[in-house]
């Protein structure tokens, strides 16, 4: 079983939960900017957690299917096809042999998430199936999907299919809902000036267009520190908010290195890096200040109900 690529989309990689275990060989984790609206698209498909699917950055491929599957996406709200009839988002949908999906613009959103019952097979390297762009690591020699590409995709269980319902996307896809972003005080806030440390928190930031998977560049205040700081590189993780020497910060995602020098003026809540991530260039928000122990209570209450709802879907499944 397998599906070409006929169109790649404006960038479409393979991507799993990430490779883990890698940091001291500076050797980062890479994986979904938008984790949850990736497990959910396995969950949909009855797929592992960890199953290899498809990011799909603001616009979509086109796949051709040389197999009857079950696909599902979530995340972003896409304008799609199948063989020219319109496609569902966020629950299980049939594609028959020799069957196309074309998937358009990401509306409402930056990122989609395609996951195919059985997921895709392609080799893992250290471990992971997951698409580093930046270290040029993973599968296709670390690349995005180009024209041509033929991907494996591995057997899958028979589900039990029902057209009738579909899960609401609001409670894991609101980007528009205008609500902060929780951050957590940084080793290296108190070296900012009053001045910028008061703009940190008041200012509406937008998504800078040179943002990647690497970080996000954000525009807004230009913060500056009280003195210079004789920074030693240090690890880093995905949501560190770093301050550069221009004074615009960058907050790491996905494809973040391992370490880093620039002052690091806080840390985003883990619970609230998939909004970020679903987040396009020009969109605003803005920072909410937050603590280590509400941060951890608001993720963990998330994995609750995340786990709940992952097996519910499991029962319908079967």
């Amino acid at each position: 079983m397998s599906m070409t690529v006929l169109r790649p989309g404006l960038l479409t990689c393979i991507q799993d939960l990430g490779r883990s275990g890698h940091a001291a060989d500076g050797i980062g984790r890479s994986g979904p900017l938008d984790e949850v609206a990736a497990r959910l698209a396995n969950a949909l498909t009855g797929n592992a957690q960890d199953a290899a699917m498809l990011e799909i950055s603001l616009h979509g491929p086109s796949l051709r299917f040389d197999t009857a599957v079950t696909v599902a996406l979530t995340g972003g709200l896409v304008d799609g096809r199948i063989d020219g009839r319109p496609v569902a988002s966020w629950r299980p949908c049939a594609i028959g042999a020799g069957g196309v999906l074309d998937l358009g613009a990401v509306r409402h959103g930056a990122r989609a998430y395609l996951a195919v019952a059985g997921g895709i097979a392609v080799d893992p390297v250290l471990g992971s199936r997951a698409t580093d762009l930046h270290a040029g690591l993973g599968p296709f020699g670390g690349r995005a999907l180009l024209a041509g590409d033929r991907l494996a995709i591995g057997p899958a269980q028979p589900l039990r299919l029902d057209s009738r319902w579909s899960l609401d996307p609001q409670p894991w896809l609101d980007p528009a809902s205008g609500e902060p972003i929780a951050l957590i005080r940084g080793r290296h806030f108190d070296a900012l000036t009053p001045g910028a440390r008061a703009a940190l928190w008041s200012t509406r930031w937008r998504i800078s267009a040179s943002s990647d998977r690497v970080g996000f560049r954000i525009d807004g205040a230009t913060l500056a520190l009280r003195e210079a700081i004789e920074a030693v590189s240090e690890p880093v993780a995905p949501g560190t908010l770093q301050l550069p020497p221009g004074g615009r910060p960058i907050a790491l995602m996905a494809e973040h290195p391992t370490t880093g020098g620039y002052p690091r003026i806080g840390q985003i809540a883990a619970v609230d890096l998939p909004r970020l991530a679903q987040l396009r260039p020009g969109d605003a928000f803005s920072f909410e200040e937050t603590d280590v122990d509400t941060a951890q209570a608001r993720y963990l209450w998330r994995e609750r109900r995340l786990a709940a709802l992952i097996a519910a879907i499991g029962e319908r499944l079967r």
